[in-house]
């Protein structure tokens, strides 16, 4: 048949690829051709027939319409995972190629659902602006005062932030931000994280994107700069102060996880940055984490509930209610099969 690479986006065989974990010797293999053939495509330096396309939609699990949309599969950022210190690039990719999969179809919904602008505080950031001030006017500004944030995900999206949880298939990376072509903020959560593990993504990220995505210049560590912005958003320095004015110990650190909904280690972590612990009442603690073996999962009777996502839901939901598309025709304008669509959308 006729090559068609002309009508191809190619940067679309790589983020399909990607998705699903896939390197190009793996598609050749699949596909029984060269891995030189699969990389000269998605360099646009050969051609699929039609023949072939239909092979890779097979083999991809995407429509074939998936390999024919416009738009920019990958986007330049500034802000890079929320993750460990060394994580593999196999395992980063699929979620990097993923959460740019999310921020393809939500660009194509908020074409057709207005969604209004993010509605941000009021804030003049510089290289020389404080994390914690910044963070103290982001609760001045949304009224949330000094107490615990009930549900963060909510205070996010009622300002127009979207937020998706998807299984990053590792425990290594929590979390991401994008940017849509509409300029709405797009996190996206590692959905097999507990909930206070959520929360501090969320508040971090949120840290990023008022400090980093819309600022020129940044001095300093810029992951630095977000947790701590995020810890005196979901922790108060004038209220943790009084919370622990007595015995630190893991007993008030249980307590203040349920009043908090953060971890005991990030209110132990809290305490020692605001000096309300000693160096070796840290680390006596941190022993006794190890001890109880609770330093990677903390007790179970303690865990903070997840927050589930509403907003994309339910911008689904008006588009569908405006136009009387079926789930079918729905998962067809965002080049999904069926069953992925309301995987991703119905039940994220």
């Amino acid at each position: 048949m006729t090559p068609t690479l002309k009508e191809i986006n190619t940067e679309m065989i790589t983020l399909a690829r990607e998705s699903r974990g896939l390197t190009q010797r793996d598609l050749a293999s699949e596909m029984n051709l060269s891995e030189a053939k699969i990389s000269l495509v998605e360099q646009q330096n050969q051609s699929f027939t039609d023949d072939d396309v239909k092979r890779l939609s097979m083999r991809l699990n995407y429509p074939v319409s998936f390999f024919y949309q416009k738009g920019d599969a990958f986007l330049p950022s500034m802000i890079n995972f929320r993750k460990r210190l060394k994580v593999a690039h196999k395992v980063l990719f699929p979620i990097e190629a993923t959460s740019n999969l999310y921020r393809l179809q939500l660009e194509t919904l908020l074409e057709k659902v207005k969604l209004p602008a993010p509605n941000f505080p009021k804030l003049k950031v510089t290289s020389e602006t404080s994390p914690s001030e910044i963070a103290k006017k982001v609760r001045k500004d949304w009224n949330l005062g000094n107490i615990p944030i009930d549900n963060l995900t909510e205070q996010l999206e009622k300002r127009n932030i979207l937020v998706v949880r998807f299984d990053f298939n590792t425990d290594r990376v929590d979390s991401r931000t994008l940017i849509t072509k509409t300029g709405h903020p797009l996190i996206i959560l590692n959905k097999r994280l507990l909930g206070d593990r959520q929360r501090f993504s969320l508040a971090y990220e949120l840290g990023h994107i008022l400090m980093h995505h819309f600022t020129e210049s940044m001095n300093g560590d810029a992951d630095h700069r977000a947790n701590i912005f995020a810890a005196e958003l979901l922790m108060p320095e004038a209220e943790i102060k009084k919370d622990m004015k007595g015995d630190v110990g893991l007993n008030l650190l249980a307590l203040l996880k349920k009043k908090w909904k953060v971890s005991m280690q990030a209110l132990l972590y809290r305490a020692s940055d605001l000096e309300l612990i000693t160096y070796n009442q840290k680390r006596y603690l941190i022993s006794q984490f190890n001890t109880l073996k609770i330093r990677k999962r903390e007790p179970q009777e303690l865990d903070v509930p997840i927050e589930k996502p509403l907003l994309v839901r339910s911008l689904v939901t008006k588009y569908r209610s405006a136009t009387g598309l079926s789930v079918k025709e729905m998962a067809s304008m965002m080049h999904l099969f069926e069953d992925e669509f309301i995987e991703r959308f119905a039940n994220n």
